[in-house]
Formats: C-alpha cells, structure tokens, sequence
C-alpha cells in the first residue's frame, strides 16, 4: 500500500467550460436541427436513465419519431462541450508537482457516461495522467454512493482513510466520499453552493494550486 492518494472529481474541479452548459446544448440542438431542449429538461431526462456509455439513452427519452437520431445530438453535444473545455488555472502545474514531488498516487472518479468523460480526459490531455482513472459509467453506481469511491481507492491501492477526495459538489463529492471514509476538500467558486460539514477543508478555485498545495502540507503529508 502506497501511503497516500489524492483523487480528484473532474467538472467543475479540474475543468471548466468557457461557456454554460444551457448554451453548450443549445448549440448542439442547433447543430443538429433538432427541437429545442431546456437546460432543466435534460437534467430531469437524465436522471431518470442510466448513461452508461454516452448521452443517448438521455436525448432517447427527449426526442420523438421525425427529429434528429438521438445519437447524432449526442455526440454533437459531447463535441461542444469538449470543445469547450479548459483545465482550471493551476491545475497542470499541482498535477505535475503531485506526482514528481511528494510521491501521492493520484486518480480520477468522475460521474457521467464512458465515452463522454473519457473523450474529455482525451481532449485536455490527461488520458495518461493519472495513476487510476474511473468513470461512473463504468459501474453500476454513481456518486455520492460510497461503494464508487471505494472501486477508486481500490484501484489506487489505498485504503479510503488514507485519500483526500477533492471536488466541487457538497452532495456527490464532499458528502460522499466522507462517507466512504475519505477526508474530503471542496472547491467553492463565486456561483457555487456554501461548504458542507463534511468538508475537512475547502480551496478557492480562483487559488486551486496555492490552496490545495496548503491543505495537503498542512495535513495530508505521504
């Protein structure tokens, strides 16, 4: 067993969007003539199916006999977003410093379909980056249940006590993967929600590099 692991969610932690997502999906719905298809509407389809590879089975339940094959929305939407996507001000640098540096174990548990998640990994760069990399898709279960942190902890190596989970979401990340035992850090942003209890700490994502380099100093040491 290596002696500690940082694992990281991916949206909204190590990556943004230059533009929101309700304009990402309407420029796929333009793209592919398709009819329109609010931001709350997607969010309700998708919860309601099991996307295990791609977004199809979600435009599956949102288009009707005549529109566009939901598979071609689909993939217009992944290509918009991938498009879209840059990594956090920071976070190659910390990504570097982790691995050559203090000698952690570093990994990826992100929620959502396969292909999309790791068609975004390929975009930035990262499909090598990290030590272990999962995607919710893959499994049979998603965040904040805690069984998907322990499949990420596992494939580390590590035991969960000895993983500091960082991730922008109260519910899915902090929540969840205190749950599972992991120490939990939260990134808070201008537009995002207050910090949970859960939290051990909490890094500004203005400051993601400075900020996480100074909980794990401080706390956290392999």
């Amino acid at each position: 067993m290596t002696s500690r692991a940082v694992v990281f969610d991916l949206d909204g932690t190590l990556a943004v969007p230059n533009r929101d997502r309700r304009t990402l999906l309407a420029e796929a719905i333009e793209t592919t003539d398709a009819p329109p298809v609010s931001r709350s509407e997607y969010l309700d389809a998708h919860g309601q199916v099991v996307a295990g590879e791609t977004r199809t089975p979600i435009f599956e339940r949102l288009l009707t006999d005549g529109d566009p094959s939901p598979d071609a929305v689909a993939r217009a939407y992944r290509e918009a977003v991938n498009d879209a996507l840059e990594p956090v001000d920071g976070v190659e640098t910390l990504l570097e410093d982790l691995t050559d540096g203090p000698g952690y174990r570093i990994g990826v548990l992100t929620d959502g379909p396969s292909l999309a998640q790791r068609s975004k990994l390929d975009r930035l760069g990262w499909t090598e980056r990290f030590d272990a990399t999962l995607v919710t898709g893959e499994l049979e279960t998603r965040k904040p249940d805690p069984a998907a942190f322990e499949a990420i902890t596992d494939r580390l190596g590590v035991d969960p006590e000895r993983a500091i989970y960082v991730g922008d979401d109260p519910e899915r990340d902090v929540a969840g993967a205190a749950a599972a035992g992991l120490d939990a850090v939260q990134v808070l942003h201008d537009e995002g929600p207050e910090p949970h209890p859960d939290a051990n700490a909490v890094v500004e994502r203005d400051a993601f590099e400075t900020g996480l380099k100074t909980v794990l100093a401080s706390c956290c040491q392999p």
